[in-house]
């Protein structure tokens, strides 16, 4: 049998996955070294291990095309294997610690697996189970647990999978599978920092949570009393106050707060008001659920590149950035879409090719229909600042159109804001041409940009200051970017500039994610996806601390 008499494997288990007890690696070593040796007693090419392998991997076209070009040797089940078997067992294992459903790889069912196993028969089916493992293992660390446009059509972007038999080939041939498997996480270095922010949320949560700050009046510098202590202990056990014995809201409790804050995306006028004092309440399980989500999302951008210079549009944190070779070198506030159906913007990465400055507005489709076709069937001369335009874009006059005679689905004109200081889209549009008709633009409407939560938009993203932004994107192109783009914009005259190189632009959607002050910043989840989301991952086998499944 594959296991020395006397050892009890799943005790060892129930230990080795505990949360206090993480030095495991040597024990793991001991336990599978002493097996297998009985198990592959008969030769790995016997026909009842290949036979049984055949069976076992028939439904995965991969594994079995892998399986028959090898002879059928094996790959975790013989006594070589026992350092790739080992190193795959601790990495199913440690899974939880990136967020993923330790019971799809269940690394205690396939110990106890070995340990069963008598014949060459079960010793296939341990093999055939081992690789099954292997590959969900490695497509879900690499590429993510969930399809995401399955959980929210909002999430519209494209996932690049890894190839299956590439995954199995590649653990096979290495020489250090203990690097292969490492390096199938992101590299970025967000993911580290979150993990490690998982890490800290489950040792808080095993210490029954962050002190409670208690409901009531907001708190400002100068207030005294068990409301501002319990602030002062919150803000200390988040890491963001040394300890101290200070009862009042003083100088050294200003700064915290205003640093929670700006982690929080609340203004940081260092009053703990209504907005702060809400997120100082949100208990340390929910942030977790943030975290774990955040970890999933980079999955599914691992093996899309950010581009040494792109442009990273946070939808929960309301900005944009253009980032210089992982540094942020602009950031802007910005107006995402509502909350509604069909509004909502949608999380995606394209290239920005081109800008478009004194730029009309071709009005979309749907806002044509729903909100001002019935305009005009009431009134021609209604919404009088748009034009009439054919499918050619040739102006038709209004009383050469009989708009009660159309329906939604058979208007054949368009609308169309000729440029001007009130179109819509204001001086300059930003285009990564992409079938949802999304781009980046500036917007009249300045007072928006006072607000907190800026979700007012049809789903494209409004930029609080667009021509900075622009002057910083064609500083990569031109000796003098403002004299450019202001000799354009006095021409009064719709102008495409290109980029000379496109910019990758990144709409992503993290209610969790590292700040350069080094904590973790909060936001909250404006359109119930990472809510749903991780409703997805719980049903997929991911489990908090003290859940069973």
């Amino acid at each position: 049998m594959a296991f020395r008499e006397g050892i009890d494997v799943e005790r060892f288990f129930s230990f080795f996955c505990c949360r206090q007890g993480r030095n495991f690696t040597s024990s793991l070593a001991l336990i599978l070294g002493l097996g297998v040796s009985v198990l592959a007693a008969e030769t790995a090419t016997g026909s009842a291990f290949a036979h049984s392998v055949t069976t076992a991997v028939a439904e995965s076209e991969d594994l079995a095309a892998f399986y028959k070009a090898s002879s059928y040797a094996d790959l975790w089940t013989g006594p070589d294997d026992a350092p790739r078997r080992q190193t795959a067992l601790t990495a199913f294992a440690r899974a939880g610690d990136h967020g993923l459903p330790i019971a799809r790889y269940d690394a205690q069912r396939l110990i106890a697996a070995f340990r069963a196993a008598r014949t060459e028969r079960d010793r296939g089916e341990v093999e055939a189970a081992m690789s099954r493992a292997y590959l969900d293992y490695a497509r879900d660390i690499s590429s993510g647990v969930l399809t995401p446009s399955k959980v929210d059509d909002g999430i519209v972007r494209e996932i690049i999978r890894p190839d299956p038999r590439s995954l199995i080939e590649g653990i096979a041939a290495t020489g250090d599978p203990s690097q292969f498997l490492q390096d199938l996480a992101p590299k970025a270095p967000e993911y580290a920092r979150l993990m490690k922010e998982k890490l800290r949320l489950e040792a808080v949560m095993a210490q029954g949570g962050w002190p409670q700050v208690p409901q009531g009046e907001s708190l400002k510098p100068g207030a005294a009393g068990a409301t501002v202590v319990a602030l002062r202990d919150h803000l200390v056990a988040r890491g963001y106050l040394a300890p101290s014995a200070t009862a009042s809201y003083d100088r050294s409790l200003l700064p915290a707060v205003q640093r929670f804050q700006l982690d929080n995306g609340i203004t940081a006028d260092g009053v703990a008001g209504s907005a702060t004092l809400a997120a100082l309440r949100v208990p340390a399980e929910e942030r977790l659920k943030s975290v774990i989500v955040a970890l999933e999302r980079l999955r599914w951008l691992r093996d899309a590149p950010r581009g040494e210079r792109h442009v990273w549009v946070n939808l929960p944190e309301f900005m944009a950035s253009i980032v210089d070779e992982g540094r942020t070198t602009f950031q802007t506030r910005v107006v995402i879409g509502k909350d509604v159906p069909d509004q909502r913007s949608p999380e995606f990465s394209d290239e920005m090719e081109y800008m478009v400055i004194n730029p009309s507005w071709g009005v979309p489709r749907s806002i044509i229909v729903k909100e001002y076709l019935p305009l005009l069937q009431r009134n021609r001369n209604a919404v009088g600042h748009l034009q009439v335009v054919d499918n050619k874009g040739r102006v038709v006059p209004r009383g050469a159109v009989n708009f009660a005679a159309y329906s939604a689905s058979s208007f054949p004109f368009g609308l169309r804001q000729p440029p001007s200081d009130g179109n819509a889209l204001r001086k300059v549009k930003f285009m990564f041409p992409n079938v949802h008709n999304i781009y980046l633009h500036g917007t009249p409407a300045k007072n928006l940009f006072a607000h907190e939560v800026r979700a007012y938009s049809h789903g494209c993203i409004r930029l609080g200051d667009p021509i900075d932004f622009a002057h910083v994107l064609l500083a990569a192109q031109e000796a003098d970017p403002k004299g450019l783009f202001q000799r354009e914009l006095d021409s009064r005259l719709e102008t495409s500039v290109s980029l000379d190189r496109k910019v990758p632009v990144h709409l992503v959607y993290f209610t969790a994610w590292p700040t350069a002050r080094g904590q973790i910043g909060y936001r909250n989840d404006v359109y119930g996806r990472d809510a749903r989301l991780f409703v997805a991952l719980a049903e997929a086998g991911v489990v908090l601390p003290g859940e069973q499944r």
